[in-house]
C-alpha cells in the first residue's frame, strides 16, 4: 500500500489539478503528445522539471537518470534507456528543443569527483554509469568563477551536449535548424539557471526575455 502522504497527494491531484484541467487531459489522451522540448534531467528529487519551467501536462518529454548524463551513441544492441528517449523525442515526437538540465549539489557528479574519478568501478550500477564521465574536461575559468563543484557539473553538461551530437538524427536536425540543443544548470537554493552559450562555450544566467 502507498504511504499516507502519497495516497493523500494522489487524491488531491484528482480533486484539484485533474478536475480543473480535465478537458486538457482528455484532449491529450485522444490526440497524443506534442511536447515543446525533451528534457534530460537528473533523478534528484529536489529538481522538479515541470515546476522549473511552469509547464503543464503534455508540455515536456522528460527522461531522468543519475547526473543527467547522455551516453555516447553506441548501437551495440544492448539496453540504452536514455538513448532510446533521445531517438524517440527527435524522430517520433519531432521536438524542437532538447535540454540537458544539470543542477547544483548533484550527488552523482560529487560521487564521481570525490571517489570514482580515474577509478573505474564495475561492482555496482552507479559506479559503472558514472564512468561515462572519465576524461571530463573541467574548465579552469569555471572553477574560478563558480567553484569546483559547479565547474564539474557544468563540464558534465558540456559532455552530454557533445554526446547528443553523436546521434545522426540529432545532428542532422540541428544542422537543418529544426532542432536546438540547450545546456542549463539549475541552482536549487537560488532558483537561478545558467545557460550554455555554444559560441563562447561559457555559462551565464538565463535572460529574462527572448527576442521574438
Amino acid at each position: 500500500m502507498l504511504s499516507k502522504s502519497l495516497l493523500d497527494g494522489y487524491w488531491r491531484f484528482r480533486r484539484e489539478n485533474h478536475a480543473a484541467d480535465k478537458g486538457r487531459y482528455e484532449q491529450l489522451a485522444k490526440l497524443g503528445q506534442a511536447p515543446t522540448a525533451l528534457v534530460i534531467a537528473c533523478c534528484d528529487s529536489r529538481v522538479d522539471v515541470s515546476a522549473i519551467f511552469d509547464a503543464g501536462p503534455g508540455d515536456l518529454f522528460i527522461v531522468r537518470n543519475v547526473a543527467n548524463l547522455v551516453p555516447p551513441f553506441e548501437p551495440d544492441g544492448r539496453f540504452h534507456g536514455t538513448s532510446a528517449a533521445v531517438e524517440y523525442g527527435a524522430e517520433v515526437l519531432n521536438v524542437p528543443n532538447i535540454i540537458v538540465l544539470g543542477h547544483s549539489h548533484c550527488g552523482g557528479i560529487a560521487a564521481y569527483r570525490e571517489k570514482l574519478q580515474g577509478k573505474p568501478d564495475g561492482t555496482n550500477f552507479i559506479g559503472t554509469w558514472l564512468t561515462q564521465l572519465d576524461g571530463l574536461e573541467v574548465k579552469d575559468e569555471d572553477i574560478r568563477t563558480f567553484g569546483q563543484e559547479t565547474a564539474f557539473e557544468l563540464a558534465g553538461i558540456r559532455q552530454s551536449l557533445a554526446n547528443l551530437r553523436m546521434f545522426d538524427t540529432v545532428r542532422d536536425r540541428e544542422a537543418e535548424g529544426i532542432l536546438a540543443l540547450h545546456g542549463l544548470h539549475f541552482d536549487i537554493g537560488s532558483g537561478l539557471i545558467l545557460a550554455h552559450d555554444p559560441e563562447t562555450d561559457a555559462f551565464a544566467p538565463l535572460p529574462e526575455t527572448v527576442e521574438a
